[in-house]
């Protein structure tokens, strides 16, 4: 251990000394999710006057906007990209001042490799153990990918920061290190969000069709925090976590005993997931926690290695969907909302696993501004709107209205059974449309 401190007394900086290595043109990392760093964003910043066309990357914003964005509204020094959306990034682009990349979440360690230049990847970390080790927390991902293709690396170290083990890829060693700095901020509390009535009665269709020994996917929001909260609450035994979002529902769900692992056919007895987010109670759950690994995600959400446990069930929301079976969940029409994520990865992986079901979830309408009803099950989806699940991947579909299979079933099949579980006030309007595409059989339901 005195080496390993020899050597981390002779990299420690300040966080002004470290961003000196950074040059105009540079391409920046600064971390993904809780891991994003604060000090060294903030010493950036105050370098303004002298740097030009520095590109900064990052994923899912969690603790505030960027203070290089603050220094520099007008982006002449500084321009910021996210991987994947969060409430935070989506304000910012619709100010044209953060920017998306587009990625299917299990390619980006290898993108990182293949397409990415990196000068300079940053992170936040866990303190140094005795053996020389910084853990990246809860944000596995590409994080260890990216410090790999980087030209130089400057860790922060946050005492706040969860040890969280692996799996594999969770941690960097000193030698790897370039510069170290120290930096305690608390962790990005993001409270589960609310359940409504509308989410119950989703999560009422889908719970009878997990089987004991299932392995769970549990994606963003509301409607997957419901079902985690039901499946708590079941008498559901032996259930497996392998999931890309580590969330506070899952933990209800270990603490409820519902969770052992002991049924999956990879990573037996362990809580696989690529990051997580949620509450004090979850961070305190994953700290040094041996039923805990994170894996990088094009190990976590690969869908050869999700299918080899048996009875997953991955539950996802989307913003809207077509007659067709094309699903958007992440854009309103052109404006950018979150990313394609790890939906389509899923999708595929537990529909391959033995007995597995992938759902995506929503409420069959919105209302808009001037309280006009809205249709989310549509035609067509909106004009700009992203395709994020292929037609010829959706599953199982699932409304406050009932819950439709998609898969084996013909573009009129696919029609009738969406329609069916629309909001009754859209249903005639919708079959007029398909009628219009031919998608819709004179003998066919009305």
């Amino acid at each position: 251990m005195s080496s390993y401190a020899d050597e981390y007394k002779r990299k420690l900086v300040s966080a002004d000394e470290a961003v000196k290595v950074i040059k105009s043109g540079d391409w920046i990392d600064y971390g993904q999710f809780a891991g994003q760093v604060i000090s060294l964003d903030k010493a950036l910043a105050a370098r303004k006057e002298e740097l030009k066309d520095v590109k900064v990357r990052a994923m899912m914003r969690v603790s505030g906007m960027p203070e290089i964005i603050k220094a520099d509204p007008e982006a002449e020094s500084f321009s910021f990209m996210s991987w994947h959306c969060s409430g935070i990034d989506r304000k910012l682009c619709d100010q044209n001042l953060c920017h998306y990349l587009p990625m299917t979440f299990r390619e980006l360690p290898v993108m990182y490799e293949r397409d990415c230049h990196v000068d300079v990847g940053m992170t936040q970390v866990s303190p140094m153990d005795e053996h020389g080790y910084f853990y990246f927390g809860l944000q596995n991902s590409a994080t260890k990918r990216m410090l790999d293709k980087a030209k130089v690396v400057i860790v922060e170290v946050n005492k706040n920061q969860p040890k969280v083990f692996g799996g594999n890829e969770e941690c960097i060693h000193i030698s790897e290190v370039d510069y170290i700095v120290e930096h305690d901020s608390p962790m990005p509390l993001i409270p589960s969000a609310p359940i409504s009535e509308l989410d119950k009665k989703i999560a009422s269709y889908i719970v009878p069709l997990i089987e004991d020994g299932s392995t769970i996917q549990l994606g963003v929001g509301g409607m997957p925090n419901a079902v985690g909260n039901a499946i708590a609450q079941s008498d559901l035994k032996d259930l497996g976590i392998h999931t890309e979002m580590f969330v506070d529902a899952m933990v209800d769900m270990v603490e409820a005993g519902r969770v052992t692992g002991k049924k999956k056919n990879i990573d037996k007895g362990k809580i696989v997931f690529t990051f997580g987010l949620g509450s004090q109670k979850l961070y305190d759950f994953v700290h040094a926690n041996p039923m805990i690994a994170t894996y990088p995600v094009d190990y976590c959400n690969y869908p050869n290695y999700i299918a080899m446990n048996d009875k997953v069930i991955a539950i996802n929301n989307i913003i809207e969907m077509d007659l067709f079976g094309q699903a958007c969940s992440e854009s309103a029409g052109p404006r950018h909302i979150s990313g394609t994520g790890g939906q389509l990865d899923f999708g595929e992986g537990a529909y391959f696993s033995k007995d597995g079901k992938a759902f995506l979830c929503f409420s069959s309408t919105f209302t808009k501004k001037d309280g006009t009803l809205m249709s989310r099950i549509r035609p067509m989806l909106t004009e700009g709107a992203v395709v994020t699940t292929h037609r010829a991947v959706t599953n199982y579909v699932v409304t406050e209205y009932g819950i439709v299979n998609l898969k084996g079933r013909s573009t009129w099949e696919k029609a009738e059974a969406l329609i069916s579980v629309a909001h009754p006030d859209f249903r005639d309007q919708l079959i007029k449309e398909a009628q219009k595409m031919n998608i819709w059989r004179k003998s066919n339901k009305k």
